[in-house]
C-alpha cells in the first residue's frame, strides 16, 4: 500500500513543473473591483464534535452505547451588501436535506433571511429565521446545547415569514412576526384523517411578538414572549416564554419558564404515550430551565444546567398529569489558546422520565432514564 501510494506521488510529481501559461485564466476569477464587497461578508464554519458513553435503563429500556458523534456541523455566511440591507444563510451539515412541502426549503437550511434597516430603530426581516421566542435557553445557538429540555427539543425553531423589530428606548426591544406555524403540509405532516376536528386551514400561520428588556447597566436582562399558532383548523398552540439573566463580572446566571398549550400536540410527546397512531389534543407542557456559568481563570469555565419538564393530558374533561422530566448537566469548558474562541467540554448528561399512576395503569407507560458522559470540543470558526 505505501510503495503504491509512493509511486503515484513519483509519478504526479513532475506535472507540478510543467508550463502552465496556456491554462491560466486570462481574468481573475474574482476581479479587483468586486473584492471590496467580500470586506462586508462573514464565512462561519461551527463544529461541535465529541466522543459519548450513554446508558438507557428503566422499562423496555436497556441499551449501552459508545460512539463519536457530529452533534452540529454548518456553514454559515453573512454580511452587509447595502448600507441598509444585510443577509443571513445557514446550512447545517447533519439535519435532513429533503425539501418541505410547505416552505419549500431543506431542513437543513436553517437560515436564509435578509434584514432591511427601514431606520435607526426599525428593522424588517424576509426569508427563513428563527422565531422570536423567549427564554435564554432558546437564545443560545444549538452548537452551545448539548441537550435540550422537551419543548425545545420539539419545537420548530426556524420558519420561513416576515417580522419587524422596534427598538422603543435604548433598554427597550421589541419584536414581532407572522410565520408559516409548520413546513410541511397537512398530508404530509398528519398523513390520514386522525380526528374530526383536525382539517387544513388556508393558513398554517404562526404570530410572534416578544420583548427584550435591559436593566441596571445591563446585569438584569429579560427575553419575554408570546405567541398563537394555527396548527389545524380553528385549532393551534399558545405559547409563552418568560426568560431572566443576571449577568456581574465572571458569573451568570439564567432561568426560564415556558407554558404551551397546545390543541393538538405539536411536540409529540404526549402523542408518543397514546401510542394508537392518533394525534394527542388538548396537552399542555410547563417547564423550568436554569443555567449557571462561573469563569474560574481565562481557561477554565464551568456550567450547570438543570431543568424540568412536565406534562398534562385531557382526559374526561380535565387536565391530568402524565409525566415529569428531569435533567442535569453539570459542563466544564477548557479554552487552550488565548484569543481564538476553541473549547474543549467534559459533560454529564442526566435525564430522567417519571410517569403518572394514571399514565402507567392507563397508557402502559414506564419510567426510565438516560446517563451520558460526553467529552469533545466546540469550534466557532470565523473563516475571514
Amino acid at each position: 500500500m505505501i510503495r503504491s501510494f509512493v509511486l503515484v506521488v513519483l509519478l504526479f510529481f513532475p506535472l507540478l513543473f510543467f508550463p502552465q501559461v496556456n491554462d491560466s485564466l486570462r481574468e481573475p476569477i474574482f476581479p479587483v473591483e468586486k473584492m471590496k464587497l467580500l470586506e462586508n461578508i462573514n464565512f462561519t464554519f461551527d463544529m461541535r464534535m465529541g466522543f459519548q458513553a450513554y446508558t438507557f435503563r428503566g422499562g423496555d429500556n436497556y441499551y449501552n452505547g459508545i460512539q463519536f458523534q457530529n452533534g452540529f456541523t454548518a456553514l454559515g455566511i453573512s454580511g452587509k451588501l447595502h448600507e441598509r440591507v444585510n443577509f443571513t444563510f445557514r446550512n447545517r451539515f447533519n439535519k435532513n436535506s429533503e425539501v418541505q412541502t410547505l416552505d419549500r426549503l431543506g431542513n437543513d437550511i436553517e437560515l436564509a433571511y435578509i434584514d432591511l434597516e427601514v431606520s435607526p430603530t426599525v428593522n424588517v426581516l424576509l426569508g427563513k429565521m428563527i422565531a422570536f421566542y423567549g427564554g435564554y435557553e432558546y437564545e443560545f445557538s444549538p452548537l452551545y446545547v448539548l441537550e435540550y429540555n422537551d419543548v425545545y427539543n420539539n419545537v420548530l425553531a426556524f420558519v420561513t415569514g416576515a417580522g419587524i423589530t422596534y427598538q422603543v428606548f435604548e433598554n427597550h426591544k421589541f419584536g414581532l412576526q407572522v410565520l408559516n406555524s409548520r413546513t410541511m403540509h397537512y398530508d404530509d405532516l398528519y398523513g390520514d384523517i386522525v380526528a374530526e376536528n383536525i382539517q387544513e386551514p388556508d393558513w398554517p400561520v404562526a404570530f410572534v411578538g416578544n420583548w427584550r428588556g435591559n436593566f441596571f447597566g445591563g446585569k438584569l436582562q429579560t427575553i419575554y414572549s408570546l405567541s398563537h399558532s394555527n396548527e389545524v383548523k380553528r385549532r393551534g398552540t399558545t405559547f409563552f416564554t418568560l426568560g431572566h439573566k443576571y449577568q456581574d463580572r465572571d458569573f451568570t446566571l439564567m432561568y426560564d419558564f415556558h407554558y404551551s398549550f397546545e390543541q393538538v400536540d405539536t411536540k409529540r410527546v404526549m402523542t408518543a404515550l397514546l401510542g394508537d397512531g392518533s394525534i394527542a389534543e388538548n396537552v399542555l407542557y410547563i417547564e423550568n430551565w436554569l443555567r449557571a456559568e462561573y469563569s474560574f481563570s481565562p481557561r477554565f469555565q464551568g456550567l450547570l444546567t438543570l431543568m424540568t419538564s412536565s406534562a398534562y393530558l385531557e382526559v374526561e374533561d380535565s387536565q391530568k398529569h402524565m409525566r415529569r422530566s428531569y435533567g442535569m448537566i453539570p459542563t466544564i469548558y477548557y479554552s487552550p489558546f488565548k484569543n481564538f474562541n476553541f473549547k474543549f467540554f467534559l459533560a454529564y448528561i442526566g435525564r430522567y422520565f417519571d410517569h403518572s399512576n394514571y399514565a402507567i395503569e392507563n397508557f402502559a407507560a414506564s419510567n426510565y432514564n438516560k446517563n451520558e458522559v460526553r467529552i469533545g470540543f466546540i469550534a466557532p470558526f470565523l473563516l475571514f
